[in-house]
């Protein structure tokens, strides 16, 4: 009998354990693991603006000769819907400004070259914002046009972003720019010389007849 308490013990003994090992693997597994939020690390928190972020952009020149992405100026439009409140951001490519939750980052901006039929103004624009839970989550990230502010638009209930402005050049001339000849300008005195066959008034003076002058007469 005491055989069969302590044969029963052992067994409850060992299944606990297998019981215990086998939760904590289950608990380990990678469908268990919690799904990570994308999660910015702005400064101290405060109302005031704040650089936080600058990221090296190309400085070389492009293709074309525009004006380098480094060297470009955005200027981008805030607006609280809450209070009303609205501001101009300026920033170059690659930097970052932040207004208490919002954190508003510029990635490019540019203006469609003289050559080009549709005129518009965009800037490549990613939006930060905090929430209730203090946690920063990316609202949006994509082009902002100002000629088409309907094209893409910052869907928030209390923050709305638009594009202002870019500070950029284009060459005069693109790289599939033909260069006309001037017609040309003719000979002799430098007018064109007609093909059409001259009328008979047009002929030069020096063919035409002399006229004839009768002698004085010396009849009374």
């Amino acid at each position: 009998m005491i055989r069969r308490w302590v044969a029963a013990g052992v067994l409850v003994v060992v299944l606990g354990i297998a019981g215990l090992l086998g939760y904590r693997a289950w608990d380990r597994s990678p469908s268990r693991q919690p799904v990570a939020t994308q999660q910015i690390l702005p400064p101290a928190d405060g109302n005031a603006t704040e650089t936080i972020e600058t990221v090296a952009a190309d400085g070389a020149a492009l293709p074309t000769g525009g004006t380098p992405m480094a060297d470009r100026v955005a200027v981008v439009g805030l607006l609280n819907k809450r209070n009303g409140e609205s501001r101009e951001i300026s920033m170059k490519p690659g930097q970052a400004m932040r207004f208490g939750d919002v954190v508003i980052r510029l990635r490019a901006c540019e203006q469609t070259a003289p050559w080009e039929q549709d005129k518009l103004t965009g800037a490549f624009v990613q939006v930060d914002i905090r929430g209730i839970d203090r946690t920063w989550r990316r609202t949006f990230s994509g082009w902002l046009y100002k000629e088409r502010p309907g094209l893409n638009v910052v869907q928030h209930p209390v923050y709305d972003v638009w594009t202002k402005s870019c500070t950029m050049s284009w060459p005069a001339t693109g790289p599939d720019t033909s260069v006309l000849s001037a017609p040309s300008t003719g000979e002799g005195r430098g007018k064109p010389r007609s093909s059409a066959p001259k009328s008979p008034d047009d002929a030069p003076a020096d063919d035409a007849p002399t006229p004839v002058i009768a002698a004085p007469s010396n009849a009374m």
